[in-house]
């Protein structure tokens, strides 16, 4: 182990991570990317590295389907013993795949998670599970699998913090449950983001990367989607310019428009707040307020405060609110409508470069941006309709930016939509 350079074994685009996990700054490290991206190799050297540091440290790691396990991470885990000069020290056993250290006592286990509960079974001769490892985390049907396991795996004390590795192509639904879980900002967690490109020149071979390239020019949603791990799309989403982040400095900056979508019986007064540079087409989503039955006073109060004193521009189906929101001193106006706004304000918001959402702030605007859908038939082909449900943002967010809409139909067209 004292001639292993670990430079030589990990990448430097991977070396935040690292020095994160030296140091037990987090106890979630989700890692991202396209095929080839380190991820794997990465995640096993990290967990014997970390078994060397604490003694008492186990590792559990998981696939959906168990009969993957063999090909994929046991073989991982032997490669990087192998690369750590570790042979002498762990024992691979086969059934049920298994690697010990024959010196320590610590185990590596390797399950299939079919039925998540039946990790509550596993029992350790000794010390506890310090790592845990999802692999394909995709291949999971829901954020509940992940913690299932986890709340039965880190039983027991310890004197270090236990981490649990989550790696994964994102998968191409931009609504999956996956994409929309990394895309929260959650206390304790590392997020990173690698691709075959950031590894360095060799390690992948002239194999690899002549396939990448030739998958580059031949599929190139493919290649997006599989090599650079981005999240393409299935081909009924509504908005593919989608961006979740919290706004920079410059888009706090930019003009503000404000849109309020009233509700009728049990759906919600929606509220949204956002900026736009046309410079850069770029609309970031900064703030929403959203919830049912709230009285008029109490709304005014809320819509007052969040406005900042900018225009907000209404639903005009309720005039009295309208002028309810007036008194107690909103700058409510009624949106301008017409034959055909829904579409022109949909196909306005679809035009530009980026919408950025921010997650903290607007969680009810991500969800229904990101799960907003057209029509499919019966045969499963795609029709360009938009049902008209969990829209209430979306249509708050067109009345907010009526007058930019308006304009860019007035430059391209004699007879505005609206």
């Amino acid at each position: 182990m004292s001639t292993v350079r670990l430079s030589d074994l990990i990448a430097p685009a991977l070396q935040p991570v690292h020095r994160a996990l030296r140091d037990q700054s987090y106890d979630e490290i989700w890692l991202s990317g396209g095929r080839g991206s380190g991820k794997s190799s990465f995640v096993a050297l990290e967990i014997l590295l970390g078994m060397i540091r604490h003694p008492d440290a186990n590792a559990l790691i998981l696939r959906r389907v168990g009969a993957t396990l063999r090909e994929s991470v046991f073989e991982q885990m032997l490669w990087a013993v192998d690369r750590l000069g570790l042979n002498k020290e762990y024992r691979p056993k086969l059934s049920p795949p298994e690697i010990e250290n024959l010196r320590t006592g610590q185990r590596i286990l390797f399950r299939g998670a079919d039925d998540p509960g039946k990790t509550k079974s596993l029992k350790l001769s000794r010390g506890v599970f310090g790592y845990l490892w999802f692999e394909e985390m995709s291949e999971f049907s829901a954020l509940t699998d992940i913690l299932t396991v986890r709340a039965s795996a880190f039983r027991g004390s310890a004197d270090f913090r236990p981490v649990t590795f989550c790696t994964y192509n994102p998968p191409a639904d931009a609504a999956h449950w996956v994409n929309q879980s990394a895309a929260e900002l959650m206390q304790g967690r590392f997020t990173h983001y690698s691709t075959y490109l950031d590894m360095p020149e060799g390690w992948l071979g002239e194999s690899f990367i002549a396939e990448a390239e030739r998958q580059k020019t031949a599929r190139p949603l493919l290649y997006r989607q599989m090599y650079l791990g981005e999240v393409t799309g299935i081909g009924d989403e509504v908005f593919d310019n989608l961006r979740i982040a919290v706004p920079d400095r410059d888009d706090l900056a930019a003009v503000a428009y404000c849109g309020l979508d009233f509700g009728f019986a049990a759906d919600p007064d929606a509220f949204v707040r956002a900026t736009y540079d046309p410079r850069r087409r770029r609309l970031c989503i900064t703030d929403e307020f959203v919830a049912t039955r709230v009285p008029a006073d109490e709304l005014t109060r809320i819509i007052r405060s969040r406005a900042k004193g900018d225009i907000v521009r209404c639903d005009g189906a309720d005039p009295r609110l309208i002028d309810a929101l007036r008194r107690g001193g909103v700058k409510a106006v009624a949106a301008k409508k017409g034959p055909g706004s829904v579409k022109q304000g949909i196909r306005w918001l679809q035009e530009q470069a980026e919408i950025v959402i921010d997650p903290v702030r607007c969680p009810v605007a991500r969800r229904e941006l990101v799960n907003a859908r057209y029509r499919r038939d019966n045969e499963g082909n795609v029709i360009p309709e938009i049902p008209d449900r969990d829209n209430h943002t979306i249509d708050a967010l067109r009345y907010a930016l009526g007058p930019v809409i308006r304009a860019k139909a007035a430059r391209t067209s004699q007879n505005p939509l609206f």
